[in-house]
């Protein structure tokens, strides 16, 4: 085994409230392969129950450029290879959604292939404004994996993803930002130091009703509206009765900021 697969490609590290997880394969744009699609489940999983919001970042210029594709090429079994990989990759993508804290990435450079259904399967997305979103599979022949095809068609709609993902084409941070693909754009030098403080803000408020809220945002576009409704309704109870609502409640009486870190 190599020193570059001897070392960790997935860092960890708890910032306060904040459980940071960091892509670190830089000299190869953070590229999706085996190890990194291990590490990360693996990151996620072992969350440590105190903190209170996720934080997902890639060092180096580019957050991630997809999938391997020398590992693709290297492989005996190309097709063994990829479905394999992408089935890992997919758990991850579970993962982050039914991560039981919000989700914020900061993201930079470039996002392709399958880095485009890991910021989709994020909650806040954080984006510098020199960063290039392309889908990229056309370019290799194949078809879109990770969910990129979900959050392309969900931000874009099914005519504009099309025309995206067929044409092989690309969308600067101003368009992904325009067609809500990404939630916010800062500068480039900034954009790590704001997600950072966005997640800590997030960490910092009602984490339990923000999941809430994530969960009738996501199912909001496949259902009738009676049943948002129903669960809008079922949803705001738990949120009343959970401690957050309480000490929400009792803040706004007593007009003082709400401390939701302590309301367990």
């Amino acid at each position: 085994m190599s020193d570059a697969q001897d070392r960790p490609v997935v860092l960890t590290e708890v910032d306060g409230d904040v459980w940071r997880i960091t892509l670190d394969r830089p000299e190869d744009g953070n590229a999706l392969n085996p190890q990194l699609a291990e590490e990360l489940a693996a990151a996620l999983s072992n969350r440590p129950e105190e903190t209170r919001a996720v934080l997902l970042l890639g060092n180096g210029p580019r957050f991630c450029v997809g999938g391997d594709v020398q590992s693709f090429g290297a492989a005996d079994d190309p097709g063994a290879f990829v479905g394999q990989l992408a089935h890992d990759w997919h758990e991850v993508i579970r993962l982050l959604l039914d991560t039981a804290v919000p989700v914020v990435a900061g993201v930079q450079g470039a996002v392709a292939g399958a880095g485009i259904g890991l910021i989709g399967a994020c909650d806040l997305v954080v984006c510098g404004r020199s960063t290039k979103v392309r889908p990229a599979y056309g370019g290799i022949g194949f078809s879109p994996d990770g969910g990129s095809s979900w959050a392309l068609a969900r931000a874009l709609g099914a005519p504009r993803a099309l025309e995206l993902m067929l044409t092989n084409g690309s969308l600067n941070a101003a368009e992904a930002h325009m067609f809500g693909l990404v939630g916010r754009l800062v500068e480039d030098d900034d954009l790590r130091e704001s997600a950072i403080a966005l997640a800590q803000e997030i960490a910092a408020g009602p984490v339990r009703a923000m999941v809430r809220t994530r969960a009738l945002v996501r199912r909001a576009a496949v259902r009738t509206l009676d049943d948002q409704l129903d669960d809008e309704a079922r949803l705001i109870a738990e949120s009343a009765a959970d401690p957050e609502g309480r000490e929400g409640v009792r803040a706004f009486i007593e007009k003082r900021a709400p401390d939701f870190r302590n309301a367990r």
